[in-house]
């Protein structure tokens, strides 16, 4: 899970929760042999950022400890440092390749798009920022209304609190519906899965 500077908290916390209570699950009602998800913070620098409203974060890991990455998740927030900056931007092109979804928050598809991800694709995200992502990237077919986009290897959600409905749908996608809806019962969240688009 990527971090950086005023990143959006719900963005990146909401995803955080539910691959960490997934596994959580998993183990205590020992529907996986193994656990689910190892899930790990990432950013330019392991130094501590300041991501929204002021909270302080530390993030896991720097982009020179290149971790194993099944699924990326690049969420959202003011996404002006990420989108200027060259070595996060080839950090998420070098990951993306090893890994398998690549997805985001919000925003994070202004970012995704600016690190040539999502060439041609439909996407989504936050309903305010709608018009901006389809004016800076026309190449994109840009949707609104809809929570996420699920193109397979490639997943846009809609702004911050969509990323939790997103994320519930990446765990029922990748250990199935009965581990997404014991995710969602422990959370306390009403989740229904959606077709995801197109």
């Amino acid at each position: 899970m990527l971090l950086f500077p005023e990143v959006e908290i719900l963005d990146f916390a909401g995803p955080y929760e539910v691959f960490s209570v997934a596994s959580r699950v998993t183990r205590r009602d020992r529907l996986l042999p193994h656990a689910a998800f190892e899930v790990r913070t990432v950013a330019a620098s392991a130094s501590p950022l300041t991501a929204r409203h002021g909270l302080r974060l530390i993030p896991d890991a720097s982009f020179a400890d290149e971790l194993p990455c099944d699924v990326l998740i690049v969420p959202g927030g003011v996404v002006t440092q990420p989108l200027q900056d060259r070595a996060t931007l080839n950090w998420i092109g070098a990951t993306a390749v090893r890994a398998q979804l690549i997805a985001s928050v919000c925003t994070g598809a202004f970012v995704l798009a600016e690190a040539g991800l999502l060439e041609g694709q439909m996407v989504t995200t936050h309903w305010e920022d709608i018009a901006d992502l389809q004016r800076q990237y026309p190449h994109l077919k840009v949707v609104e209304g809809v929570p996420y986009v699920d193109l397979g290897t490639r997943i846009t959600s809609a702004g911050i609190s969509a990323g939790i409905g997103m994320s519930l749908h990446l765990v029922a996608r990748i250990l199935g519906d009965e581990v997404a809806r014991a995710t969602a019962r422990q959370m306390q969240y009403d989740w229904v899965d959606h077709p995801g688009l197109p």
